[in-house]
């Protein structure tokens, strides 16, 4: 059997795929011409405009992930539109970054989110927040990459291995070669890409319905799945709802906009604080828009199978839209939405890299590598691009070897709440109190670790409070320290922010 005989969609679509992947590797190889220092590759100059990075925003922010399991939430049996509940909070979210932690990032000319600790407690909780951010993000978009991969996988019939080395190597090269400014304007393809392919698919759905749009509403409601809120606190299945959405999504928000070098990075590419701001608000509003496409699409693939094929309504939540994908789309559209599949996983993977390469040279390396000659911190900048390439491609297959079939969007804003809620709780201490020892600081994050895991693991709490549990918990903690300290010693005996430093 020849190649083009394995491939589950036609020799057309295959070649968008392809075509798609290398123009935009291509592109972003391009767009980084004229790189010769650390701060063109990791703060494209500081002179991004703010629209561009808005656009970034939000495609860092949608992966694979958002684009096929989002739609499976309200397709699955029960399934509605509360994960909107979540978008609600992302936008309240937001709002209290802009007011109260974003000055934090102009106030000195940072060059990454983590700065802020060292001034504020020293220089082993900026390297100690450095590694729950790394870690973070490396499981977290290893997932990402999983899915992607899968993906992939079922549409050319490759081998998986190889399926996330294609993913892994052509995000990695523009990213590589071009630096944050080629990541920042090959998001702001990604997202007119996979935007064009939602509203194509949710159209193919509406025009192949016999009534329509009239039908689509009327399944939908009939099935719950135009349901918004659920006002149970804590139900016992650990679903979604208003609650935890609100409050749970906004301190998510709070937490990966305010905290986490992926985003804040997307801040300091911009001219200035303003344009920064506008970016940021703006996003809440886009994502809560894009979130309930995604979710109108889970809605009419339901009704879709239920009038033509009932065999596939009990597939799996992230299978659907796949299925859907693959099987059912005309050639050549169906080549453009596989596109927009990857183009979501490659904004996304690509601003992951360059972000992690950033924390691992600035906050984890210290100062023995912020003072080496730019030309050689660049060519290190672009070795880490590499390695955390090649540790996010091996999660994603030891995922796959392990038989990894969950929905991965829960688990992957469990992760990324995790680690941004903790050092969040330490971006409340830097407001509220101001210096503090590295030592309380230190206490207080591993030990807001060692609670969230526990009440994870014993308690069976949503992944979706992980953020608010983290952050409480490390701002309880290291805030008590320094109380009881303070009302102890006069002066404190332990090493001040300023002798470490």
């Amino acid at each position: 059997m020849s190649f083009l005989d394995s491939l589950a969609i036609p020799p057309v679509d295959a070649a968008i795929i392809a075509l798609y992947i290398l123009g935009t590797t291509l592109l972003g190889v391009w767009l980084g011409k004229g790189e010769n220092s650390t701060s063109d590759f990791f703060l494209g100059s500081g002179n991004l405009p703010s629209w561009a990075l808005l656009l970034s925003i939000v495609a860092t922010e949608t992966s694979t992930v958002t684009f096929l399991s989002v739609p499976g939430l309200a397709f699955k049996q029960g399934g509605n539109f509360g994960f909107l509940q979540l978008a609600i909070g992302y936008i309240i979210g937001r709002v209290f970054v802009l007011t109260f932690l974003l000055p934090l990032y102009f106030k000195n000319q940072n060059s990454t989110a983590y700065e802020v600790f060292q001034r504020n407690f020293g220089t082993s909780t900026r390297k100690l927040a450095s590694v729950f951010f790394l870690g973070a993000r490396t499981l977290g978009d290893g997932l990402r990459l999983f899915l992607t991969a899968f993906t992939l996988q079922q549409v050319i019939h490759i081998n998986f291995d190889v399926s996330v080395i294609v993913i892994a190597v052509a995000t990695s090269i523009y990213a590589l070669f071009g630096g944050v400014r080629s990541v920042v304007w090959n998001d702001c393809l990604q997202f007119a890409v996979y935007m064009t392919g939602a509203f194509i698919a949710i159209g193919v759905i509406l025009y192949r319905l016999p009534g329509g749009a009239q039908e689509y509403f009327a399944f939908a409601s009939e099935t719950g799945r135009l349901q918004l809120f659920d006002v149970n606190f804590l139900p016992e299945n650990g679903q979604l709802t208003l609650w935890s959405g609100i409050f749970g999504g906004a301190v998510l928000s709070l937490a990966t906009h305010g905290a986490d070098q992926l985003i804040v990075q997307r801040y300091l590419c911009a001219k200035d604080q303003r344009s920064a701001g506008l970016a940021l608000f703006w996003s809440g509003p886009i994502v809560f828009a894009q979130f309930a496409l995604f979710l109108a699409i889970g809605a009419g693939l339901a009704c879709y199978y239920a009038q033509f094929d009932p065999a596939r309504e009990s597939l799996a939540g992230d299978q659907a839209f796949a299925s859907f994908i693959v099987n059912d789309l005309p050639v050549g559209i169906r080549g453009v939405i596989l596109a927009a599949v990857f183009a979501a996983a490659m904004s996304t993977l690509s601003s992951s890299v360059n972000s992690s390469s950033s924390s691992l040279l600035d906050d984890l390396g210290g100062e023995e590598l912020r003072k080496l000659p730019d030309n050689r911190r660049l060519l290190l900048a672009r070795v880490f691009t590499v390695l955390f390439t090649v540790l996010q491609a091996v999660v994603a297959i030891v995922a796959y070897y392990q038989g990894y079939a969950t929905t991965v969007v829960h688990q992957a804003l469990a992760i990324a709440g995790f680690s941004a809620g903790l050092l969040l709780g330490l971006f409340l201490i830097a407001l509220v109190i101001g210096r503090v020892p590295s030592l309380y600081a230190n206490i207080g994050l591993l030990a807001g670790a060692v609670i969230v895991v526990c009440v994870w693991q014993y308690y069976g709490l949503s992944g979706y409070w992980n953020s608010l549990v983290c952050c409480v918990s490390v701002f309880t903690i290291t805030a008590t320290i320094w109380s009881i300290a303070n009302f102890i010693f006069e002066p404190s005996p332990i090493a001040s922010v300023e002798d470490e430093t």
